[in-house]
């Protein structure tokens, strides 16, 4: 039984699990978003996270970490470069996972990770969205309709 245990092995050993999540964090960095299965993209966001958080302090020392969960120096370079400048004033939450469907062959549940920054279209969608109603504004189109009688209810008011 797995009491406690909070890593999903995902049905790999730990060195090729180590490895998939390395290949998938640097395609991420690079490409800002990476379409997987929902357990992976879920697996990949506890792994990746943590990593974009240490490259908002940029030093030798943040470097050489994030270089041994990497293991590409592209990504690394990518990563303090230009990710860490957008993501220096958010507290966290620096990826967001968004289910697709179902893979036909096998019935997986597909998602894709992406860097929120990165996200052109839902960054538009946030700016010129809607100011927030509250339901108070239903009571008063309530009023409004009970002051307008109908012609058959004025019939039997006469």
């Amino acid at each position: 039984m797995r009491h406690g245990c909070k890593v999903n092995k995902l049905s790999r050993t730990h060195a090729h699990r180590v490895a998939m999540l390395s290949n998938m964090a640097t395609s991420l960095i690079l490409h800002k978003r990476v379409e997987t299965t929902l357990a992976k993209a879920k697996a990949l966001r506890v792994y990746v996270e943590p990593l974009i958080n240490r490259s908002k302090e940029d030093s030798t020392h943040s470097r050489r970490i994030v270089f041994s969960y990497l293991q590409n120096k592209e990504a690394v370079t990518e990563l303090f470069r230009e990710i860490s400048q957008k993501v220096a004033d958010r507290p966290g939450g620096y990826t967001r996972i968004l289910k697709t469907g179902i893979r036909h062959g096998d019935n997986a549940e597909m998602a894709v990770i992406e860097l929120v920054d990165y996200n052109e279209n839902m960054l538009k969608e946030t700016k010129t969205a809607k100011a927030k109603t509250t339901r108070r504004s239903r009571g008063k189109k309530a009023t409004e309709a009970v002051v307008e009688n109908t012609p058959a209810e004025e019939a039997k008011a006469e």
